[in-house]
């Protein structure tokens, strides 16, 4: 018990492929509306939490999501990545995907080309492991093409979720496009 309060913690697999942003939206939201929740016993509030393992990396590690939230109410969730900068699971923030595109501009103008072609096939709803077989370009520098592909695929379809009304996965593309493109 920590702060008068129970946690419970689950960790579930979720493997989510479609090519549809209405449908990855839909399975998503109905994943989460499965949870177990809160609820008192005793006069102790049991707390749960999720912990979604999203997208297994080649080299073993995984992308998973952290659920709920502490800074958005509602359906949000965190993306993390085990092991992010080799020792600790770390959030990926948007900052930081602007920061590795940047990096990889400045590395090899002709490769990050090619990158932002698979970028835009993700952000359309492709999935990260077919667009990367048909990219073979990586970096020296920075995440690995697989890695940042798997980290935008799951913030595209969080901003979906936040911003259904707006552009959702629209805001953070043009915003990319913005900061990195010429």
């Amino acid at each position: 018990m920590k702060d008068g309060k129970v946690y419970e913690e689950f960790e579930v697999e979720f493997q989510l492929k479609s090519n549809s942003r209405e449908e990855l939206r839909k399975i998503t939201v109905n994943k989460f509306l499965s949870e177990k929740p809160g609820y008192w016993k005793d006069g102790i509030k049991h707390v749960t939490r999720y912990k979604y393992f999203v997208e297994n990396l080649s080299d073993g590690r995984k992308v998973y999501l952290l659920r709920p939230t502490y800074l958005n109410k509602g359906i949000d969730f965190q993306v993390w990545v085990e092991k992010m900068d080799g020792t600790e699971d770390k959030r990926p923030s948007h900052g930081h995907i602007f920061n590795d595109l940047i990096l990889k501009k400045g590395e090899n103008p002709h490769k990050f080309q090619a990158l932002m072609v698979a970028v835009d096939k993700v952000w359309r709803c492709e999935e990260p492991d077919n667009v990367i077989a048909s990219l073979n370009k990586e970096f020296e520098r920075g995440f690995s093409v697989e890695l940042l592909l798997k980290i935008l695929k799951w913030l595209f379809i969080e901003q979906d979720i936040t911003y259904w009304n707006y552009d959702g996965r629209g805001m953070l593309k043009m915003t990319i496009d913005r900061k990195v493109r010429d």
